[in-house]
């Protein structure tokens, strides 16, 4: 498994430029200087690779799974993907006429409207910064209005490896690799100076939005309680517990137990508690998929477990098959190149290394019932959650 991530650019220089940035991203696999987009997965064929590249207003990311012989290759056709791209002018008019119709589409879809509505609630940027969510209006005036010019702008303006990483993960030579790197990245230069962009904690006034979806069979419900929350806050594990005992246990989560197997609301529920690597913007975060006529329902059935938890806790038995469902799946997860891979480039960018995981495993495993009850009781409040609901609630 190669994988590539750059970080690029600052706040203030990424404003106005995310449409831009995210054509940009869209185009590096549609050919390059030296290549045509059939070209390039022509050679990917012929290396054994599957794969691609993307990129938006604030990193590109890279991942190509491959056999042994071609890691070194994978390399240098990554490395050409990114520094090199072509930009075709009938390739932007491609995607831009894709984009348009993909965004048409996503006007009257319950998923991507209730999607567009909770992050635009839940946060608080402003319009032209590189995390600020745009409505379905806006991202197609903004798709109408960037041009080519504007996308190879934004490529000569930000990629670089300022701040960037390659994590190789498998059967390869070492030195030969670290070589291969060295040749295909060392001289490449970025014109900005990159600065993360830190994301403060927004408190959002509590909302239930309704968003009626006329014809369509499924409705979708999303709720969400923002929290001051790292995950190296000392009430991290803990929470992160009750999280799955909620609603990430799949078929035997309280939410999917209720909701989908003893009432028939849902055909699918899930829901989690997580928190960032560095700034304080956890959440608590559910969903669930049903027939729009089941809403209401639904959403009594979800308030209801959610003041349980706080009211009475957890037991021993879910705290123990929680623990154990939740550790197995991140050994699981660092047996998988893809995952393993990803686990490390994001330590890199955040200067982490996997004892923090290992931290986190032995204090999830320490965990006590009276713990995480405290926790999820000091933490979660339905006074605090947004609840989106998107549907053909009106009914014939």
């Amino acid at each position: 498994m190669v994988r590539l991530r750059l970080s690029f650019g600052n706040e203030r220089a990424l404003m106005g430029r995310s449409t831009a940035a995210d054509m940009t991203g869209s185009m590096l696999m549609r050919g390059t200087e030296r290549r045509t987009r059939l070209e390039i997965q022509d050679e990917l064929d012929r290396l054994q690779a599957t794969g691609g590249v993307s990129g938006g207003p604030i990193i590109a990311q890279g991942q190509f799974q491959t056999v042994h012989r071609s890691v070194a290759d994978v390399i240098r056709l990554l490395a050409e993907i990114v520094r090199e791209p072509a930009f075709p002018e009938s390739e932007f008019e491609l995607l831009k006429e894709q984009s348009l119709a993909s965004i048409a589409q996503s006007r009257t879809e319950p998923d991507a409207l209730a999607s567009v509505a909770l992050a635009r609630h839940m946060s608080n940027w402003p319009p032209g910064h590189p995390n600020y969510t745009e409505t379905f209006a806006e991202s197609e005036a903004q798709m109408r209005a960037t041009t080519l010019q504007d996308v190879r702008a934004f490529h000569t303006d930000f990629y670089g490896p300022q701040s960037g990483n390659v994590v190789v993960v498998g059967d390869f030579d070492e030195a030969e690799i670290r070589r291969v790197i060295d040749e295909a990245f060392s001289d490449w230069r970025s014109p900005h100076p990159f600065e993360r962009v830190a994301t403060p904690f927004y408190d959002p006034p509590a909302e239930s939005i309704e968003i009626e979806t006329p014809d369509k069979a499924n409705a979708f419900f999303f709720a969400q309680q923002n929290l001051r929350l790292s995950d190296t806050h000392p009430d991290y594990p803990a929470l992160l517990m009750g999280g799955y005992i909620l609603g990430g246990g799949v078929l035997n989560s309280r939410l999917s137990s209720r909701i989908r197997t003893q009432e028939g609301l849902s055909y699918g529920v899930a829901g989690s508690i997580s928190g960032h690597p560095v700034d304080p913007v956890g959440q608590l975060f559910a969903y669930a998929i049903h027939a729009p006529e089941n809403a209401q329902a639904l959403e009594t059935a979800f308030v209801e477990e959610v003041e349980r938890a706080v009211r009475e806790g957890f037991t021993e038995d879910e705290l123990g098959t929680a623990k154990a469902g939740w550790l197995e799946g991140r050994q699981l997860s660092r047996a998988q190149d893809s995952s393993l891979s990803a686990a490390l480039s994001q330590g890199l960018y955040f200067d982490r290394t996997l004892v923090l995981d290992a931290e986190l495993e032995d204090r999830v495993a320490a965990l006590t019932v009276a713990e995480v009850d405290r926790a999820f009781r000091s933490w979660i409040d339905l006074t605090k959650m947004t609840f989106v609901k998107a549907g053909d609630f009106a009914g014939p």
